[in-house]
């Protein structure tokens, strides 16, 4: 016969000690932040045996100072809720980064951020950053933050920030000034899943050949917003381009649909001064720009183009270009403000609310504006009303005529 079991006396506990009770009988200890997950670096040397030692959660921060760019690093790993950081340790005295071909590289990153540095002086791309070639492992969950990157190049095809392959990526609150006369500020091929949010991108006058941001080579799911492009190249986003066919991601011949250069990027809040237009339209299929600010572009409003011309490629369409503010300038505007290239679809772009207003003959404004198609509800030669143009404030009054339109109406 089995002799029963005595019950267990029931143990009360006080509630506050309920969590730490549970966290030792059912996950053991609770975990604390060990001391080495935050490494502080005051050397090339420590800093190269950090990164390359790099687990999900450290913190790598850098010590002021400036140090030699150059550096490159592969398959740097952290984790969802655990990235590896890479940071300055005091942002008010952010570490720089001086030459090198590119200031820093990383190859098949994930779950990885870089804040708060400086790259200065690079003779290619300030930072690179990539999938190694391989799209079937593209680089994913990278964030850049509150970077400075300056004076790249400065001739030929020198970007500030290159990414190649990557998805699920942030870059916010940066600073891009003076990259190469031929490059981009942040230039993307076949990225996807990204937001570039509050950046300043700042080149200078004359920069015909270069680009602010651009996105090409299958890049698609990209929002541009809230930034301030200054004098930022010829095509201050250049939405699509032209790519080698050997650069898509995914490769082209995994293809099974329509082929495109992009598609589906949506420019939302942004202020644009200067530039020959603060947006292309390039053999892409579905682009967005709205609530946008663009005062005296050098010649148009926008551009609608087709440069990857091999079959099973889509023309340029689907633009859809609603709720800006436009102010431009007699003596620097062409063809009506919209520049239409062959082998494009402008029919199939459609245009509502925008605010145009010729700086120097208001009376002529409608005349000036010549669209591909009919606009919906169009506002022509009122004033908008910026507070300080000429110190380049261009907030509009709330109670002006492009009160729900432009950069300071994108809603929340």
């Amino acid at each position: 016969m089995t002799t029963p079991r005595r019950a267990l006396p029931l143990l009360l506990v006080p509630w506050r000690l309920v969590p730490v009770l549970a966290s030792f009988l059912a996950l053991g200890p609770a975990p604390s932040a060990a001391a080495d997950d935050v490494t502080t670096v005051r050397t090339l040397e420590a800093l190269r045996t950090a990164l390359s030692n790099a687990r999900p959660g450290r913190r790598i921060r850098v010590a002021p100072g400036t140090y030699a760019g150059g550096l490159a690093f592969q398959g740097i790993a952290g984790a969802k809720d655990r990235p590896v950081v890479l940071e300055a340790e005091d942002p008010a005295k952010p570490p720089v980064f001086r030459g090198g071909a590119n200031g820093f590289q990383f190859t098949d990153a994930a779950w990885f951020e870089v804040r708060g540095l400086v790259f200065e002086g690079a003779t290619g791309n300030g930072l690179n950053i990539d999938d190694g070639g391989t799209p079937d492992t593209p680089t994913h969950h990278v964030v850049l933050r509150d970077l400075v990157v300056r004076d790249v190049g400065p001739d030929g095809n020198r970007d500030g920030l290159k990414l190649s392959g990557l998805l699920d990526f942030r870059v916010e609150g940066c600073t891009v000034e003076r990259w190469g006369r031929g490059g981009s500020a942040v230039d993307m091929v076949g990225c996807q899943r990204g937001v570039i949010e509050g950046n300043t991108f700042r080149h200078e006058p004359g920069a015909e050949h270069a680009s602010g941001v651009q996105g090409k080579g299958a890049t698609r799911d990209v929002t541009i917003r809230r930034n301030r492009f200054e004098h930022a190249g010829a095509r201050a986003v250049n939405a699509g381009g032209s790519t080698g066919l050997a650069f898509f991601r995914p490769p082209l011949e995994a293809w099974k649909g329509p082929k495109y250069e992009a598609k589906d990027l949506v420019v939302e809040g942004n202020t644009f001064v200067g530039s020959t237009t603060p947006i292309a339209f390039v053999g892409v299929d579905g682009a967005t720009f709205r609530f946008n600010t663009v005062y005296l572009p050098g010649r148009w409003a926008l551009r609608v183009l087709q440069e990857t011309r091999e079959p099973g490629f889509v023309p340029a369409r689907g633009g859809v270009v609603t709720d800006n503010v436009f102010a431009f300038r007699s003596d620097r505007w062409a063809e009506g403000g919209v520049n239409v290239g062959s082998g494009t679809e402008p029919a199939s772009f459609r245009f509502a609310r925008n605010v145009w207003w010729c700086e120097d003959a208001p009376a002529r404004t409608r005349a000036l504006v010549r669209l591909p198609v009919e606009e919906d509800d169009g506002v022509y030669g009122k004033d908008p009303g910026f507070r300080d143009a000429a110190a380049g404030d261009l907030r509009v009054r709330r109670d002006g005529p492009a009160a729900r339109a432009g950069a300071d109406a994108l809603p929340k």
